[in-house]
């Protein structure tokens, strides 16, 4: 795994990158004494697991991570303990270390952290799956990652995608169990979308794209929750 260090006390710095330099499967790409210096590395590199201080200067670890579009996994190192509860509403966060902790607990986080990617490698295999829908008695083909959402009415459901849109008789609530629960998102009695084509969230509306697409009110709080908002 690649990891970085956002760090901005010398010798904790040190004390990482000697816990780091006992376990192979690790390889430092790099050590910020600030997370505004990361940034730039976090957007151009593929970035496995960062190991973050919470005090930092300019702005704090948290806030810094709730910035970054699709962050890596998030081990917290700092010496304040009363953040843990806040830090773990964070889904990116995998294990919280207070300081001084020893190598034994170190390595458990990153174990953690191991068995976090793994199931996101899965999950990224799982979204690119294709299944063929006959539709008025022709195949055809559909990769899953590409559903922007799923509308239901009476015995039909119509799976739209960025370039075509396909309807056939089946039920909403087949397609929610069948699809990745960590992508698709049910929003309405009548729709599941997907929450990586979510462009933005108006009121009760939901857009994707020109779809506009209502959002049921026992459904919204769920949604922001998956969405990080």
């Amino acid at each position: 795994m690649t990891c970085i260090i956002i760090e901005d006390e010398i010798p904790a710095q040190n004390i990482i990158k000697r816990f780091i330099s006992k376990i192979p499967s690790l390889k430092l790409i790099g050590v910020f004494k600030a997370a505004i210096e990361a940034n730039s590395l976090l957007n151009a590199e593929n970035i496995d697991l960062v190991f973050l201080d919470i005090n930092l200067p300019d702005i704090s670890g948290i806030d810094f991570i709730r910035t970054v579009k699709d962050p890596p996994a998030i081990v917290i190192t700092t010496a304040y303990p009363e953040f843990a509860v806040p830090s773990f509403e964070l889904d990116t966060i995998v294990d919280y270390l207070v300081k001084p902790f020893s190598f034994d607990r170190f390595l458990k986080a990153v174990n953690k952290s191991k068995i976090r990617l793994e199931a996101s490698k899965v999950n990224n295999e799982h979204s690119e799956e294709t299944v063929y829908l006959n539709v008025d008695k022709t195949f055809h083909k559909l990769v899953l990652n590409h559903i922007c959402y799923i509308e239901s009415e009476r015995n039909y459901v119509t799976i739209v995608t960025e370039n075509k849109k396909l309807s056939f008789i089946d039920s909403l609530k087949n397609w929610a169990e069948k699809l990745p629960e960590h992508q698709f998102i049910q929003v309405h009695k009548s729709f599941i979308v997907n929450a990586k084509m979510v462009d933005k969230i108006s009121g009760n509306t939901l857009f994707i794209n020109s779809n506009k697409i209502p959002i049921g009110r026992t459904y919204k709080q769920e949604l922001l929750t998956k969405l990080g908002v």
